[in-house]
């Protein structure tokens, strides 16, 4: 089986790039930062999400260095009381709606409900992973937090969701050289060809639950499956 590649993060300050790389590097910088008395917020970024996430600075370089090293945040969820789920792997138990028909087909799978499910679940981000939409969220979740009040903010969003990437860059051409590189980065890596996407991209929405009207894309692909199977 192949290694899982490291996750990285980015923290910036205002418009400018102030660390990449694993957590514990991009932390050490932030906290060396904070201690010259920076005059903005740090924003910290996983790069695969666009999700913001925080930091805890406090104690020694060492301490903080030891604290975000990879592993230690599940070294630490290990030693946590046990609920439900199997938290060593990293599996949480959570509610999920179905109808009748569709949970009665689920408890008929080889390997369970549970288990099938993760299987649905994995094969729909392996899809969004290999059509890009995995990467253009992400990117659109970074320039909502750091850029949502730059010129032109909704129609490069149109075009990242459109994967009309020329289009796209030229939109991003006014913006501070940092946040464009990052974005285009996040957005399209180092394809040259331009992502394809659906008629009807849709900008996602910030919360979404398996039972709501505004569903994710991995939860709809679900529920299709599962009511195909009914």
């Amino acid at each position: 089986m192949a290694d899982t590649p490291l996750s990285t993060y980015t923290a910036f300050r205002h418009f400018s790039l102030l660390a990449r790389g694993e957590l514990s590097t991009v932390a050490f910088a932030v906290k060396r930062t904070h201690e010259t008395g920076p005059t903005q917020a740090v924003l910290i970024f996983e790069d695969a999400t666009g999700r913001q996430i925080d930091l805890d600075l406090r104690g020694s370089d060492e301490d903080v260095l030891a604290r975000h090293q990879s592993g230690a945040a599940e070294d630490k969820a290990s030693a946590e009381p046990r609920g439900q789920g199997r938290s060593k792997l990293g599996v949480t138990a959570r509610e999920v709606t179905l109808l009748p028909r569709q949970r009665d087909w689920l408890n008929a799978q080889s390997g369970g409900a549970s288990g099938t499910l993760r299987r649905l679940v994995g094969e729909a981000m392996r899809k969004d992973a290999e059509n890009g939409r995995s990467a253009r969220n992400a990117a659109y979740c970074f320039m909502a937090a750091v850029a949502g009040n730059l010129p032109g903010f909704e129609e490069t969003s149109r075009a990242l969701f459109a994967g009309n990437r020329e289009r796209f860059e030229v939109l991003l051409a006014s913006w501070p050289e940092d946040v464009r590189t990052h974005t285009i980065q996040i957005a399209f890596g180092n394809k040259s060809t331009k992502v394809p996407i659906g008629p009807k991209a849709e900008v996602p929405l910030p919360f979404t639950r398996i039972h709501s009207r505004g569903m994710s894309r991995t939860a709809r692909y679900v529920r299709e499956v599962l009511e195909a199977s009914s």
